[in-house]
Parts: C-alpha cells; structure tokens; sequence
C-alpha cells in the first residue's frame, strides 16, 4: 500500500470484500510476465465462477439499512460479524502499515460507494477510484461480482466464450449431446458446471480444459464487462444480470500490478541481482491478482510465468516446472499448478538469479559463477544435467547422496507443449544421518477417511504414508550458497524425517526453500510446496560451533515445516485466530527439532524447559508493553467465524502498525498448547495432534473444533472442570497471562540448563565487580575462571540476564567476546550481544551492532530504538549510518518504524 494514505492504528481493519455467499472463484488460469525494468508484473486472470445456492437476505437490523443492496448483497466492512481467516504463515516481523500521526475520523473513512457497499472515501483514496467507461449504465439491480483487490491497474474485464472451445464437446460428450438447441449461455454453464465438478482422479484432464477454456475470445461481440475498482476491491457487473446464477461462468481480468504494491517485493538479492517475491503482507494477495480473500473460497490454480530466461521463477506447485524458451524474446516460460483448492492467500511467487545449493559445492564455485554471471546466463533447474554440470553447480548429482525425481508431464502453456519435469531433488546424505528416505517400520493402513471435499489427496495414497522425505531443493544467491549447504541442505531432510515421525503424512509432495533477499520481513514464510527463510537463520560459519550454531536453522526450519499441517493443510477459518497455525507450529517445532536431532527424552524435557523459559520472559515483556486489546487470542470472541451475509468481513487490527512486530499469538498460544498437554500428557497429546490431522486436513478450522475434539477424546478433563468455555475465559478471550502460565514459569526457572546458565552469570557478575576502581592502564590479566561450554539458548538467556545488570566493565565485556566468539554465534545470540554493546556504550563492539543491522533487518528494528534513547550521539550516528546503508532494501512497514525513530 502507498505510504500516503492514513491510517488508522486504532480503527483500520482489513477489509475483505469479496462476496463469497454469493459466488465462488474454482479456479484461477494466471498468464503473467515479470517487467524488471519496469518493476510491474503484467497479465491476465481467468477465473471460472460457481454461483452458490441458499442465499438469504441479511435483515437491515444486523448492518444497517445504508450497506443492505437491493439484490441482496451486502458490504459489511464495518460489521460486527467475524471473518473466514487466511492459511499463510508470516513468522516474528510480518509486513504492517505505519502509519502518520494525522488519523481521519471513523466518518470520513466510511462512506457508500457507488455499489452500494462500504468502502473507504476520503480524499486520500479518490485517485483509487478506477472503471469502464459504461459503469454508470448499470443498475445496482444488476449482480455484481466482487473481488479482493488493491493496487492494480486492471485495464478490461471480460466474458470468455467457452463454446467457442472444439475439445469441450469431443471430451465432454454428455454436456455436447443434451446442448442441442439451447442457448449458448445454457451451453456455457452447463460445460462450465460439468468441468468444475469433475472428479480427482480426471485432475490432468480436467486442468487441460481449465487451461484450454482460458484462452478463447471474449464472449458476444467482445464487449467488455463493467468494472469498478477502489481501494479495496474490484466490482464486475454484466448489463441486465441480476444474479448469481446467470453471471458468467468464465471471466477474465488483464490487469498490471504496481511498482508499490502491497503484496509483490521488487528488490536486489544479496548478490545485487534484481528479484521480486510475493511480500506474504497482512493484505496477501489482492495486489497480485483480483482474487478472493477470504479462506473458504478455496482454489485450485494453474500459472503461467514468463520471466527473463536466465531467471529461475519458484512458485506454489504439485511438480517443479520446466523452463520453455518463448521464441526470441529472452524470455522463458514456467508453468505450475496445484490440485487441492487452497485460499488465494497461500500462493506464492518468487523470480530471482539464484541458484541451487547441492550437496558438494567445489571451493571455487562461488568465484567462478560469480564470473559467469558477469556474461548473463545463470544455471537453472530443468535446463538439463549437462547444463547444470558445466555452471559447476550439480558435483554431487552422481553420487548416492542424491537423486533424480521424474514427474509426469502435464499439457500447459501458450502452445501446449509437453512438458516432463526432470528436476534434481537432493536428499542431501541421509544415511549419514541414519535416515532412509522411506521406512515402513509401524506404517499400517489406519483407514484414513477423508472428510474434505474432493481432491487428489496424499493422506489416501499408502505409498505417501512411508515417504519420510518428501523431494526438496534450496536455492539462493551464490555468496550464500555454502553457509545454506552447511545449514538448510544438511539439516533438512533430518527435519523432514523428524516432522513425518512425529504428525505422519506430509501433506505436499516437494518442497523447495528460498533464502529470501536481507530485506526479508521475517525469519521465514511457510507455503504450499516452498518455504522462504531469511539470511538470519543460516549458521555464522564459525567452525568452533558445530551444531550448536545450527539450533536456529533448525528450530525456525521445523517451525516452517510445522505449518504444512497447521496453518496450509489445516487453516484457520477466522483471521483473527492466528493462534491456531502460529501456537501450534511454535509448539511443534520444538518436539521435531528435538526428534531431528535424536535428542533422549530427559535431553528433550531440558531443552523444551529452557525455551519455555526464554519465551516466557519474552511474552512477560511484550504483554507489559502493548495495548490490552492486542493481547487477545480471539478478539471477535463469540462472533468469531461470523460473516456478513454476503461473505464480506473486516480482519480486526489486521491494519494496526503496532501488531505488526508483536508475537502474542505465537508465544501466548504455544503456551495454550503446553498447558494442555500438561493436563493429558506429552505422548498422548502429540498422539491425539495425528488423529487431529487426519480427521481435519483439507479443511478450515475454528478453536472449538481442536479444543471439542480434545475434550471429548480426554473427558476426564472436563471433570476436573476444564471446560471449553473455561479454556475460553482463562486463554482465549482475555488479555493478560492466565494463573498456570505464572506458576509454571517458576517451574522452569529452576531447570537443570537454567541452573547452569545462573552460575555462569554469578561468574561474571563477580569478574566485573573485581574491574571496577583498577586502572585501566593496568595490564589485562585473564581470570582464572573456567567457564561452562553453553547452548545457544543458554547464551542467549545469559546475555538477558546480564542485562538486567545496571553496570559491567568494559574488561568483562571484552573478555565475554572474546570467551563465547559472540559475533559469530546465531543472529538470537548475536542481538542480545547487540543490546548489551548499546546499554554500556561498549564502542570498540559497536562494528558488531552495525554488522547485524544490516545483515538481519528482520530482527533489528527494535536495535534502532535502543540506540536512539539514550541519546548518546555516538550511537544516535551509528542508527542513522545504518538506516542511510539498508533503507532502500527494507521492509516497506519496517523502514517506516525505524525511520520514525530515527529520523
């Protein structure tokens, strides 16, 4: 969104305007180009509608006579009614709206629109305001499709003429025969209606036709449909339809996105090669493509990308994609496309330079494909094995440590080539990690019954049951492709294993991981066949670390893994339970980092303790210093799931700059699951988590549905009086931190790694006192102390707890350094050391404090402020040389934080 527009911080919510009771988006064809001179991506979607049935009439009383329409829509942005929630992840820092200080009044920010709907109206957003020529002609007795929408330059909306298309007769018999001499609308809809309910198994065909069906002429005379688009959505009309039923089944958009847009990164890797990745923005996609938002309108889809050809386009998507050179153009064509219908929410996009890390990596190879590049083309996948040996970048393709998947061919594109995906998929070395990539130990047919819709699903296949190691690749820039060899690709297919053992079938059949450019907002994004992971998680490259440098790699790899069950293939149906994909995989990724790094039951009991220690103090924090209001797990409360009649909604604080940077639903929610677990056991809760999935995959869920399930599983919980509406009161519905939570946390600070952490801190707390009155030109004698080897978490809670020490010694500090090599340990490490550097004005560490703020911008925000409070000149210099070096880089919401801090 364009930084110009006012918000709100104590009244914007997102809206979702899309009218899905009314009408349903199957299935999006998307045929776009990426311009990187001109940082826009162009195209067009085609969506193939459904009209839904039973529509009601919401009654003026519940909204208001001003938004009710007389065709019986509403547009109840301003309702009290919940929303259907998204199923995507953005983890710690998620892109947010700072806004300026000047608010406009609730007044000025409602008004009805022309549609009759609620929409946003001040001056600020009148230039939003964009439509055909012939909007005016319309009635608002006339259907109006609505689609979530923003910052789009949609230049035609158009009926697409599917009669015209010769195959919909020859392999759809049975629509043909009973089609002759009716109309051609009664023709379209009903090859139309046949086509979307075609069953699973005829998914290849049924996505030949998807894609066949996207590419006739417009219908009639090939005049254009009415549009209207403001700032939140695009309204389509077709003169004299006055419902659902008789809107056109197939429409299609062409649109271009905009440099600015909310949802699409236009930027430089960390090789200063341009790239562009969708943003995974509270707005998610509308400001890719019109879309519906809201999570029950769920999809099916297929793209076509074309992209410079030595780009590599990744996307969400069942098979990887081959590159198709597009004639002379110096472009190439990628074509993806996925089979369960997901959220719009969840697709995701990513077109860059990079290239994919392999299990050996010669020591020369950054090098010499840094002077290859130099020339132009970059290696890709699908260009062919010989292509990729010669860029260097396949040595350990031949070996037994990997293998080579071949997926079956699938007609798309603009010629309808056939393509056949002959990707190399590394399994990196699993039998040094004692893994095999399947294993039917324990592995019998339990009788998964599906109930979602129907899909080719990978919980009904038994050979998808024992695949412990789904196909996965990584790629990134060359400058970091061994630190992502040393961390992602080693530790992956042990997470994957880890992940199988612990919830069973994976849901999605390949995984590809990313590292994301610096200005990445987050430690990492979870989607449908792809994971973004910020640079900040890739291990130091001290050799002194071994494994314990690799903890955070692992634990925020678990947690993205964690969310292909709770947050992709289970999502929550109401945005404002977050909790209920970002609790349950910050609760999982500890009990699979453990099982992937085969820890024994007592080790893993020692160091769950110890981060619930160190996320204990960090929600004790974050709750001191936020609004009441954003400390609630369920904020809509009863009204929770709740729409409007027309399935419009409004996502509460989804707007709010201040819940941008806060992890209430992350920490307070984990905390939920380890208070339960505590009540039924460990074993059986993660027992009962499989059966959760298996009995929900595919599906939306609201808390009632975990926590019902749960209780009727272990009554005797309810006995002991812990009931739903109880868990509702005490975690769900109330700000603060309920009674378990404080008890249990003495609980912990007395665990054994803590224990050792305390003692440590009693060492150098007395090492600094024994500093203080000598002179400082007094040779530096080391003490003769013997210090304690610790874990990453146990350095990061002993540099938190030499915080809270008012006064240590310069001698200590250095000597703390150079002790724990603290500029090489992981980025958590590393930002506490930051903050005990600015608290005691350490200067000769201050190089460290600037190294971090430029190389892990997802975590530093907060740096900033540190330094510019204590007003020390030095340090105020240091923020603004830091912000001068990195700001065009940043995260559109996190720049504008720092810069009011700073500036």
């Amino acid at each position: 969104m364009d930084p110009d527009v006012d918000i709100n911080p104590d009244t914007d919510d997102l809206p979702l305007r899309a009218n899905t009771n009314h009408i349903l988006v199957r299935h999006y064809v998307l045929d776009l180009t990426v311009h990187f001179e001109r940082k826009v991506i162009s195209g067009s979607a085609v969506l193939f509608l459904e009209p839904c049935s039973g529509l009601r009439t919401k009654v003026e009383n519940d909204i208001g006579p001003e938004v009710v329409k007389k065709s019986g829509t509403v547009e109840a942005e301003e309702s009290q009614g919940g929303f259907v929630g998204r199923c995507r992840d953005v983890d710690a820092q998620k892109d947010g709206i700072k806004g300026p200080e000047k608010t406009t009044t609730k007044m000025e920010r409602v008004a009805v629109d022309e549609s009759g709907g609620v929409g946003l109206q001040t001056a600020a957003v009148t230039k939003y305001i964009q439509s055909s020529h012939l909007w005016e002609t319309t009635s608002d007795d006339d259907f109006t499709l609505v689609l979530d929408c923003c910052d789009l330059d949609v230049s035609k909306v158009e009926e697409v003429n599917v009669t015209s298309v010769s195959a919909m007769s020859s392999l759809l018999p049975e629509v043909a025969s009973k089609s002759s001499g009716v109309r051609s609308v009664d023709q379209q809809t009903a090859f139309i209606q046949k086509l979307v309910s075609m069953p699973s198994r005829r998914w290849r065909q049924k996505h030949q036709l998807f894609s066949l069906c996207s590419r006739p002429p417009s219908a009639q005379d090939g005049t254009s449909l009415h549009f209207r688009r403001d700032r939140w959505s695009l309204q389509v009309r077709k003169k004299g339809v006055t419902s659902s039923q008789d809107f056109p089944r197939v429409v299609r958009i062409c649109y271009e996105t905009r440099p600015t847009g909310g949802s699409v990164r236009w930027t430089n890797d960390q090789d200063n090669r341009v790239c562009v990745y969708t943003a995974g923005s509270p707005i998610n996609n509308r400001a890719l493509f019109p879309c519906q938002e809201p999570p029950v309108a769920m999809s099916t889809w297929q793209a076509t990308v074309r992209a410079p050809s030595e780009c590599v386009v990744l996307m969400s998507g069942e098979e990887q994609a081959v590159p198709i050179e597009d004639g002379n153009t110096r472009f190439s064509v990628w074509n993806y496309y996925v089979t369960m219908p997901m959220p719009a929410s969840t697709f995701t996009l990513a077109v860059g330079h990079w290239c994919q890390v392999t299990a050996e990596i010669p020591p020369a190879l950054e090098r010499s494909v840094w002077d290859r590049m130099g020339c132009g083309k970059t290696a890709k996948p699908g260009a062919g094995s010989r292509e990729w040996i010669e860029a260097g970048l396949l040595s350990g393709l031949g070996s037994s440590s990997s293998e080579v998947v071949n997926s079956s061919p699938l007609q798309t594109g603009s010629e309808d080539q056939t393509t056949r995906s002959v990707s190399a998929f590394c399994y990196s070395s699993l039998e040094d990690e004692g893994l095999s990539v399947t294993d039917y130990s324990g592995m019998v047919d339990d009788g998964i019954s599906c109930s979602h819709g129907d899909y080719p699903c990978r919980f009904a296949e038994r050979s998808a049951r024992s695949q412990r190691v789904i196909p996965h690749r990584v790629f990134g820039p060359v400058c970091l492709l061994q630190k992502a060899q040393m961390a992602v690709l080693k530790l992956l297919p042990r997470c994957l294993a880890a992940a199988h053992a612990i919830l069973g079938v994976h849901p999605f059949s390949r995984l590809d991981v990313l590292i994301v450019p610096a200005g990445f907002s987050s430690l990492g994004m979870a989607s449908p066949h792809i994971i973004f992971l910020s640079q900040s998680v890739l291990c130091s490259g001290s050799s002194g670390s071994g494994e314990n440098g690799l903890s955070l790699c692992g634990s925020r790899m678990c947690h993205e893994i964690a969310h292909s069950w709770f947050g992709l293939v289970i999502g929550a149906r109401d945005w404002t339970e977050e909790w209920i994909s970002e609790g349950f995989a910050t609760y999982l990724e500890d009990i699979i980092w453990a099982q992937a790094q085969q820890l024994s039951l007592q080790d893993t009991e020692k160091q769950s303790d110890l981060k619930a220690l160190l996320r204990w103090r960090r929600l004790s924090d974050e709750l001191q210093h936020s609004e009441e209001e954003l400390q609630i797990l369920r904020p809509n409360m009863e009204n929770t799931g709740q729409v409007s009649e027309s399935g419009s909604s409004t996502v509460k604080h989804a707007l709010n700059p201040d819940k941008t940077f806060m992890q209430v639903h992350y920490l307070k929610g984990y905390f939920l699951l380890r208070f339960l677990a505590c009540q039924v056991g460990e074993q059986q809760f993660i027992d009962f988590f499989r059966s959760f999935v298996k009995k929900y995959h595919g599906q939306l869920i609201l808390s009632q549905d975990f926590l019902r399930m749960l209780l009727i599983t272990f009554p005797d919980m309810e006995r002991k009086g812990l009931t739903l509406s109880a868990i509702y009161a005490d975690w769900l519905d109330r700000p603060g931190i309920p009674k378990w939570l404080y008890e249990r946390s003495t609980v912990w600070s007395q665990a054994r790694l803590v224990e050792e952490v305390k003692a440590e801190v009693v060492k150098w707390i007395l090492l600094s006192q024994s500093h203080q009155g000598k002179s400082r030109k007094r040779k530096r004698i080391e003490p003769k102390v013997n210090y304690k080897v610790l874990m990453s978490e146990q350095l990061v809670m002993l540099l938190e707890l030499l915080l809270e020490e008012s006064e240590l010694s310069m001698a200590t500090l250095d000597f703390l350094q150079r002790t724990y090599n603290l500029q090489n340990q992981d980025a958590e490490v590393q930002h506490r050391w930051c903050e005990l550097v600015v608290k005691h004005a350490y200067t000769q560490a201050y190089g460290d404090v600037e190294h971090f703020l430029i190389h892990n911008q997802a975590m530093g925000v907060y740096l900033y402020g540190e330094l510019m409070v204590h007003e020390d000149a030095e340090q105020q210099a240091l923020a603004r040389r830091c912000l001068s070096l990195v700001q065009e880089e940043m995260d559109q919401s996190a720049r504008r934080v720092v810069e009011e801090m700073v500036l």
